[in-house]
């Protein structure tokens, strides 16, 4: 039986376990990456590791979220993760070289590699046959100490590309696509892999464009295999010595396979307030829009850019319209000016921001009240933009290129503009004197740390049993946005009492008080949620901060693969419901009690909590590798990882 690229590439790297798809396995990690908003902590994590080097083949620092500084905090920092760098032997790239995802495709991204991220959207680098999973940020600093990076050995979906996309429809519009096909739940565990004729008719930027956003899928990664057109990327970046051929096999088996024609595709948006809340855009009707915003580590490569400035040469944006450009690396920035493309993007009366996150993660151009903003981002959850009344769409370049002109929704198919034909470019502006490399090999580097930058906390052990109260009862699809906000709060990362003041902010700005109040009076809190908690990104502090504040039990209808694992990471107990009725039984301000819970996992037996309020019982349910429990019965994995 042939093999899968997939499961080439992760059993290559295997470590720990057998390749047993739904068993928990060990790999070893290649590369990590982190971006400034979850670096410092992680690297904080590693600091308390005790080790003198990183011990990966590669590790990257980034600084492209929180690159606007208003106040000491983000500067502090930026300078705490430099030192960091030089210190443990880490490559660092300096605020205005671009988003991680988009440069580490440009400069590192290795065919065949394994990469760990700090952000949810590592799996960008499966567009050029890695296997790139994001992670929490502990996790990504236990694999630059050497440790296994541990996942469950997925399912593999084959999907079986052919044909060639028609005009005004790009790779975007595949993964909305595949969104509206799969969802944005029920995937954890899966690997989508990309093959089939259709393949060849997608470019490494384009490609990326699909894994990136396969993320919101909930799936573990996804990758394309490398070829030709990997060859021709990596050769246009000065880098064709690190391309090797990589496919599956003729006769690989798969979980499931599924015929997708790229030929059939029109152009789709994502609707408020979700990625996987697909329509046509044939449908929008000429919609009014406020703004456009352009970029974000989807749809910010130099394909984009000249796509979007073809459209818009000798046109003005419309005078209702607020339009907004992020390029997504200074590679992309200088060569868009080089060509002239950003003088016509700026001739047009579009708005150059900044090459970082920025509108993506809600920290800049938040839209006004009840605008409708299109975006070529990954998400559009609510009040994410900055403006909770804001209706955010997720589109193409294209689509969001026509709405600039006209200043309505529309397909761009209609709009009798030639669509331009943008390739790839034979050699791509190389310059890399943006990134600091690290030049003491003896680690005597002196750290620098402001006045914002704390030590990580930890957990407690595991109790013996969780006695409390349901401190909060949440709905489903709960993002980590919600649980630990972005924007503004991001610069107290790394001041975990500070950050902790905000947990849950969107939804019950009392939380934190009254769970701290409890923590002190030695009463355990439980959050009680719906489908999907913790989608999103990849934020650790979503798990970190409620940790802090005292909570110790998670009981959901289901729970996201990274923020699951962060829980346990945290000493946080996560368990569903196994009658999921019995989500309708527990309210916010119940007492309860889950006795014995120590011995129940340890002994793998049914675990039972007790609503004292109303007099029932719960039957929950839990899985866990022996591995996650001695995690949590050690009260996380920094003291896990520090005692072995």
């Amino acid at each position: 039986m042939g093999k899968s690229l997939t499961r080439k590439i992760i059993e290559e790297h295997l470590v720990v376990g057998e390749y047993i798809p739904g068993n928990e396995i060990g790999i070893k990690i290649d590369q990590t990456l982190t971006q400034d908003a979850t670096g410092t902590m992680a690297y904080l994590q590693f600091e308390a590791m005790g080790l003198e080097r990183v011990k990966t083949e590669l590790s990257v620092s980034y600084v492209d979220h929180n690159t606007i500084q208003v106040g000491f905090e983000n500067a502090d920092d930026h300078k705490y993760l430099q030192s960091v760098a030089e210190k443990y032997g880490i490559v660092y790239s300096r605020a205005g070289n671009g988003i991680c995802h988009q440069v580490h495709l440009e400069r590192f991204g290795k065919p065949g590699k394994t990469l760990v991220g700090s952000d949810s959207h590592t799996p960008t680098g499966g567009g050029i046959g890695m296997i790139a999973i994001g992670a929490g940020g502990l996790d990504v600093a236990v694999a630059m100490g050497g440790g296994e990076f541990y996942i469950i050995c997925p399912k593999v979906y084959k999907i079986n590309l052919k044909g060639k996309l028609q005009p005004w429809v790009s790779a975007k519009d595949v993964v909305m696509k595949m969104l509206e096909m799969f969802t944005v739940k029920g995937n954890v565990g899966v690997i989508m892999e990309y093959a089939g004729p259709g393949v060849k008719n997608l470019s490494v930027p384009e490609r990326a464009t699909i894994t990136n956003m396969g993320a919101e899928m909930g799936v573990t990664t996804s990758i394309f295999p490398s070829d030709e057109e990997t060859r021709k990327f990596l050769k246009a970046q000065e880098r064709e010595n690190e391309w090797v051929e990589l496919k599956a096999d003729d006769d690989a088996e798969y979980d499931k396979v599924i015929d997708l024609d790229l030929g059939e595709i029109e152009p789709l948006a994502a609707a408020p307030h979700s990625p996987g809340n697909i329509v046509r855009v044939a449908d929008m009707k000429d919609m009014k829009v406020d703004q456009i915003m352009l970029g974000s580590c989807t749809n910010s490569s130099y394909k984009d850019i000249a796509t979007v400035a073809k459209i818009m040469r000798g046109k003005i944006i419309h005078p209702d319209v607020s339009f907004g450009v992020a390029p997504g690396s200074r590679q992309v920035l200088q060569m868009a000016a080089k060509d002239g493309y950003l003088g016509d993007l700026l001739d047009a009366g579009a708005r150059l921001l900044e090459n970082t996150c920025g509108f993506c993660i809600g920290n800049s151009q938040s839209p006004k009240t009840d605008a409708v903003s299109l975006r070529t981002s990954n998400r559009n959850f609510e009040g994410r933009s900055g403006t909770k009344s804001a209706q955010v769409y997720l589109v193409s370049p294209e689509v969001a290129a026509i709405a600039a002109i006209t200043g309505k929704f529309s397909d761009p198919r209609k709009s009798g503009i030639k669509y331009p034909m943008v390739g790839m470019p034979e050699k791509f502006l190389i310059d890399d004197s943006m990134f600091i490399f690290p030049k003491d090999v003896k680690g005597t580097a002196e750290i620098v740390r402001g006045p914002n930058i704390g030590t990580p906390p930890t957990s407690d052990p595991m109790p013996e049993s969780i006695k409390g109260n349901v401190m909060i009862k949440v709905g489903d699809k709960i993002t980590t946005d919600h649980i630990m906000p972005a924007g503004a709060r991001l610069k107290y990362r790394s001041n975990v009492p500070k950050y902790s003041e905000f947990v849950f902010e969107p939804l019950d700005t009392d939380f934190p008080k009254r769970a701290m109040a409890a923590k002190e009076k030695g009463i355990h809190s439980v959050v009680v949620a719906g489908e999907s908690y913790g989608q999103g990104s990849s934020r650790e502090h979503a798990a970190l901060c409620p940790m802090y504040l005292g909570v110790k039990a998670i009981i959901a209808k289901s729970v996201e693969r990274i923020h699951a694992a962060n829980l346990v990471n945290f000493g946080i107990v996560c368990l569903s419901f196994k009658d999921q009725a019995d989500y309708d039984k527990l309210d916010q301000g119940d007492d309860i009690e889950i006795p014995d819970i120590k011995n129940k996992l340890k002994n793998s037996e049914p675990v039972i909590l007790k609503n004292r309020t109303k007099s029932i019982d719960i039957e929950l349910e839990y899985s866990y590798s022996q591995r996650q429990k001695d995690i949590l019965f050690e009260g996380g994995l920094l003291k896990y990882t520090v005692k072995q």
